[in-house]
């Protein structure tokens, strides 16, 4: 990119630019500086000169890794021809984005822009507005007044996450189950069918995303992890690939492996949305199928990862309480913009003839149930202690019958959905 000159449009709506070189103490261009292929070229957007220049003197002191900074002054209606003009790796918006109908057009204005990667600088910090704005798309929101290190770590993993994942194919599905209540036994059902998925010959990874508190692994192996999803994404980002990704699980079968959560919860709060995004993006290419054991929580991470789902499956059971927490449930999904066909009720622990019917539930919560799974809490009890997958402990039991048609009704969609594919391109030539 050749610099601009200083402020030549200033006044108009295009608001105005600045360029500068890593290690220049001035916004001011430098001569003849055209920075080589591998310059990393970062994009200011700032209300006015005082904030591009905090932003500039906080990179710029970093000269370890080369850098261009264009610097722009203007609110979000510069944005869009700013973009027109210039190509940027990493754009940093400074005081801009404070609302969630700011991030609304922010996420208009790069809908067609590719993934390019945002950092906000924001004095909104609230839970909702994080979580919107990790669903715009924005890698990370740092809270002003910005700290000179926490901008320099944000810009520096984004530079240094050089992870190329290809977009996955068609075969890709992506299943998240989430606990409508604690106790509901989401974590167990999807243990087992990544179990059931992995014994019917597809190869299966299970990420458990209950970042403070997951134990998915224990469900179907007696044998510790020996690294975990902070040990993946935090500390080898820049070398994580399929093989290695791979080389982190724990293995269950050959084709079914587990990657399990942090044991130190200082670790799972180092986990990002954006990190999480990139292994969801990765293991989907690399697997037939990926299922996200999510627990309950619902905050920037555990959004970024149900955003990735084909299928989010409520898991409740069948008394009031959980009745009543999974409602709350699937409303926060639906307002989140989780549409109904990406919705399925589970019913764990089902009692046919019980006090409570499933057209209780239906009418209680708003929604179809999706399936039941029947109640063999001898049985199921008993493989978990034993740190078994109950297809392996009780292949017979009626809970393994019923993942095995669980699994058996997501591979037949695969299989439909890849003939339909194949048939239209066939058609398309």
């Amino acid at each position: 990119m050749t610099p601009a000159k200083e402020n030549d449009h200033k006044g108009n709506n295009h608001g105005s630019e600045a360029t500068a070189a890593v290690g220049q103490t001035t916004g001011r261009p430098v001569s003849g500086n055209v920075p080589p292929p591998q310059a990393e070229r970062i994009g200011v957007l700032a209300l006015d000169q005082t904030q591009m220049e905090e932003v500039r003197q906080i990179l710029d002191l970093n000269d370890a890794t080369r850098r261009t900074l264009s610097l722009f002054d203007g609110g979000l209606q510069t944005l869009s021809s700013v973009l027109d003009r210039n190509q940027f790796d990493l754009l940093v918006i400074h005081s801009v984005c404070q609302t969630e109908t700011d991030l609304a057009r922010l996420e208009q204005v790069l809908s067609d822009r590719g993934a390019l990667p945002v950092v906000l600088l924001s004095s909104n910090v609230e839970p909702g507005f994080l979580i919107a704005a990790m669903r715009t798309g924005v890698r990370d929101v740092l809270k002003l007044p910005v700290s000179p290190e926490a901008l320099r770590d944000a810009v520096n993993h984004i530079e240094h996450q050089v992870v190329h994942v290809p977009t996955p194919q068609e075969k890709r599905k992506v299943v998240a189950f989430m606990a409508g209540k604690g106790g509901s036994g989401s974590t167990f059902l999807a243990t087992n069918l990544g179990y059931a998925l992995g014994k019917a010959g597809a190869k299966t990874a299970l990420i458990d995303l209950n970042l403070q508190f997951g134990d998915a692994a224990l469900f179907v192996t007696d044998r510790m992890p020996q690294s975990n999803l902070a040990d993946v994404v935090s500390d080898n980002m820049a070398r994580l690939d399929g093989a290695f990704l791979q080389a982190s699980m724990c293995e269950v079968l050959p084709t079914y492996s587990v990657l399990a959560a942090p044991e130190d919860l200082e670790r799972a709060a180092q986990v990002r949305p954006d990190q999480v995004d990139v292994l969801i993006r990765l293991a989907a290419h690399r697997y037939e199928f990926v299922i996200l054991d999510m627990g309950r929580s619902l905050d920037a991470v555990s959004v970024k990862a149900l955003d990735c789902a084909d299928y989010i499956y409520l898991v409740m059971q069948q008394t009031l309480p959980f009745i009543r927490d999974a409602k709350r449930s699937y409303e926060a999904l639906r307002g989140l913009g989780y549409g109904t066909d990406r919705l399925r009720i589970v019913v764990n622990r089902y009692q046919k003839g019980g006090e409570i019917t499933n057209e209780d539930i239906e009418l209680a919560v708003g929604a179809k149930v999706w399936t039941t799974v029947p109640n063999s809490y001898a049985a199921v009890s008993a493989a978990v202690n034993q740190g078994m997958p109950l297809a392996a402990f009780a292949p017979r039991d009626p809970v393994a019958k019923a993942l095995d048609g669980m699994a058996i009704e997501l591979l037949e969609r695969q299989e439909a959905k890849k003939h339909s594919w194949l048939s239209g391109l066939w058609h398309h030539h």
